[in-house]
């Protein structure tokens, strides 16, 4: 996808150079910013296709940032390059929003691809042939991104989106783990599987209000919607 425009956020002046001006090379057009309150106003007054943000930056840091724009856009890609390995960090990435991370120091080769990956992976709802499923006390609609019921109106990230989607769509049957992660996440890494667990105990929460609705885990093959 040459002609996307890509939000960056990087506060290491000789890393951010480098980086913005290979993504151009190839193709992409970026606005590289060094700080996230600054790259919180581009975002609100740009129209961008992805996000590339680094955790640890002046203003206000790469999760708030994404906090922030997944008020306002929750479909966005967002990608976190973050020098932190542990666990938690990687899975509070995606809990607030992320859809991917790379670890520092990277190759511009591999954030290229994962970046393609994220524009090219998520199906649109056009290519869907039904929007709107109604479940227990629920009502889902895959184009708005909404989970309605008579108590709350709940405004779902994309991999949120996406995950009850297909839970839906193979309701009472197993949806295979490994075959989601590789289709969300683009691999099954540990911290992937990780991250997915902490997606699935969210959708648990939201649907709580309806006891007909349950979500199990099928051990090593992955999870089942039931709905009685």
């Amino acid at each position: 996808m040459n002609n996307a425009k890509i939000l960056y956020i990087e506060d290491e002046q000789s890393l951010g150079k480098i980086t913005r001006d290979m993504l151009v090379k190839n193709g992409f057009t970026v606005d590289w910013l060094e700080d996230g309150r600054r790259a919180l106003e581009a975002f609100k007054t740009n129209s961008y296709s992805i996000c590339v943000v680094d955790i640890m930056v002046p203003g206000i840091d790469g999760y708030t940032f994404v906090k922030e724009i997944r008020k306002l856009n929750a479909a966005i890609p967002v990608i976190f390059l973050t020098a932190r390995s542990l666990t938690d960090d990687v899975v509070k990435g995606f809990e607030i929003g992320g859809n991917d991370y790379l670890k520092k120091p990277f190759r511009i080769e591999e954030l290229i691809v994962r970046i393609n990956s994220l524009l090219n992976r998520m199906p649109k709802p056009a290519e869907t042939t039904q929007q709107e499923f109604i479940l227990g006390k629920f009502t889902f609609n895959y184009a708005t991104m909404e989970l309605i019921s008579a108590a709350k109106t709940v405004l779902l990230t994309n991999l949120e989106n996406e995950l009850v989607y297909r839970l839906i769509q193979q309701k009472n049957s197993v949806v295979e783990r490994q075959k989601v992660l590789i289709e969300l996440w683009g691999d099954d890494t540990f911290y992937n599987a990780r991250s997915m667990d902490v997606f699935i105990t969210k959708l648990r929460k939201y649907f709580a209000e309806d006891p007909s609705i349950s979500i199990v885990n099928i051990r090593g093959k992955g999870y089942k919607m039931i709905v009685k």
